[in-house]
């Protein structure tokens, strides 16, 4: 590129695309920038695999599409996965010791349908172990670059959690080391972490991309989405991502793939936001509370009305997910017993000592919690009294928010309580990461769509992000509204100090 252009990390997702498409910059050398920077960046911890050889692969594949006239959509283009999505080229761990040296023979759909659209792999992202975790602190597994596991490190203020589970995507994304990343979201592992980290991005409603090839952690909740710098390259991100998948995926809904971008443009003008009061009490801090209000207060200078709504059982999303999400994962990770793949001790006397002593060494405290928890609830005598009565209250929340969508067409809030927090400083208090998916769970526990947008800073300098959550299959309206709000601020620009050269 000319000296009078930006660099390419400065790009997005479409600007580089473009940029590739009109061969002003070539995918071999867009990946080798891609790649220098994320090696220059390895204190912040967020790669825990990167094959240069295989990204360049890709890439001189890319370059001869592009050439032939063939170009996919996002040809050329260098993303990141997440490391809870299986890949062939790259090892897959999850983040856990349970899974290190484990390599898929397969793709998960994700990652296939983004390489099918002709974008390049860079490497795998850190993430809490299992997706377990709203800090990225319980990954057990070295980034690239250290000797040990280390926590992924938030690129504004490097003594602060990036968020989890999709921290180290978030991290990324955040320091430009890559222009976009996929990441999961289960109770708000893809909002939390874009909003401390100031980034876009977006959680379809469930069951609108396939969970195949996605280590399973809770099934009825787990979904897959993209991380960006903004609502419109999230928007032609997610448009790759979706569609079904019934051959391998039941879960997956009969509905096509569309053009997420079809609608960013739109006006607001009469839009009505609903605003949840449970979302504005005592527990929300001031700095944060005051980045929303200022955010709501641009939505109304661009058409929209705010309308105020109740979504009354907000504080029980977290007991039921905290019975539902673990009681899921202690069956689906029953599998990793050392039998078959993964982890095995070394020393045991039989088969009943090879399981305990396997997933004593291979889970870390967090899953270990989560499977305990979870296998409590579901055992005879407690299923009734824990289990049943979260599945129940789990339908009213969802009605819950049906009863708002009547008054409103979009809801907004805070993503988080609080703005990022110190490393360490939750660590012996599990629940207080727990209270802080206070304002994702409600939407993941009813499968709706939701998304995270920069929208001001908080104490410290610290991003906050403001939450969008529409109704079921409402992605457009969403990222139109995301999007016409980035139009009119410029906080989904700003660059964190980790990301200078």
């Amino acid at each position: 590129m000319t000296s009078t252009q930006p660099p390419l990390h400065a790009l997005g997702v479409a600007a580089l695309a473009a940029a590739l498409r009109e061969k002003r910059v070539s995918a071999t050398e867009t990946a080798q920038h891609f790649l220098a920077r994320a090696r220059s960046h390895q204190s912040l911890g967020a790669f825990v695999a990167i094959d240069e050889a295989a990204t360049l692969a890709q890439a001189h594949a890319a370059d001869a599409r592009i050439a032939a006239g063939t170009a996919g959509p996002l040809e050329g283009v260098p993303l990141a996965h997440k490391d809870i999505f299986v890949t062939r080229d790259f090892p897959t761990t999850a983040g856990s010791r349970m899974l290190v040296g484990y390599r898929s023979p397969f793709d998960a759909t994700v990652v296939t349908r983004l390489a099918e659209a002709g974008a390049v792999t860079l490497g795998k992202l850190n993430c809490d172990e299992f997706a377990m975790g709203s800090a990225n602190e319980n990954s057990a597994v070295a980034p690239v670059g250290f000797g040990a596991p280390a926590p992924v490190r938030n690129p504004w203020d490097t003594a602060r959690i990036p968020g989890g589970s999709s921290g180290g995507s978030a991290v990324a994304v955040a320091a430009r080391l890559v222009p976009a990343a996929t990441g999961t979201d289960t109770g708000g592992s893809i909002r939390q972490p874009a909003s401390f980290c100031g980034i876009t991005g977006i959680k379809p409603t469930y069951g609108r991309a396939s969970r195949y090839g996605m280590v399973a952690f809770a099934s009825s909740l787990d979904q897959a989405g993209p991380m960006a710098h903004s609502a419109e390259d999230c928007a032609l991100l997610l448009s790759t991502m979706c569609g079904p998948d019934p051959d391998r995926d039941s879960t997956s809904l009969d509905m096509p793939s569309e053009d997420f971008s079809r609608t960013l443009n739109d006006p607001l003008d009469g839009l009505r936001i609903g605003i949840p009061k449970e979302f504005f009490g005592g527990g929300l801090a001031p700095d944060v509370r005051g980045a929303v209000d200022a955010a709501l207060g641009e939505y109304e200078k661009l058409g929209a009305r705010l309308v105020p709504i109740s979504l009354p059982r907000t504080e029980l999303s977290i007991p039921v997910y905290y019975i539902i999400a673990p009681a899921e994962a202690s069956s689906n990770l029953s599998r990793f017993d050392g039998v078959k793949f993964g982890h095995r001790a070394r020393d045991f006397t039989d088969l009943e000592d090879m399981y305990k002593k396997t997933r004593a060494e291979g889970f870390g405290d967090e899953v270990k919690r989560r499977i305990m928890t979870g296998a409590y609830v579901l055992s005879h005598g407690y299923y009734d009294a824990y289990y049943l009565q979260a599945q129940k209250i789990r339908r009213m929340i969802a009605d819950d928010f049906q009863r708002a969508f009547q008054d409103c067409d979009l809801i907004a809030g805070p993503v988080a309580p609080t703005v990022a927090w110190k490393l360490g400083e939750h660590g012996s208090d599990p629940l207080a990461d727990y209270l802080a998916d206070i304002f994702t769970l409600p939407a993941s526990l009813a499968g709706l769509p939701g998304m995270s947008i920069p929208a001001g800073f908080g104490a410290g300098g610290m991003p906050v992000g403001l939450q969008l959550i529409g109704n079921y299959f409402a992605e457009a309206r969403l990222l139109n509204a995301a999007h016409r709000f980035q139009q009119a601020t410029d906080f989904h620009l700003q660059q964190p100090q980790g990301a200078q050269p």
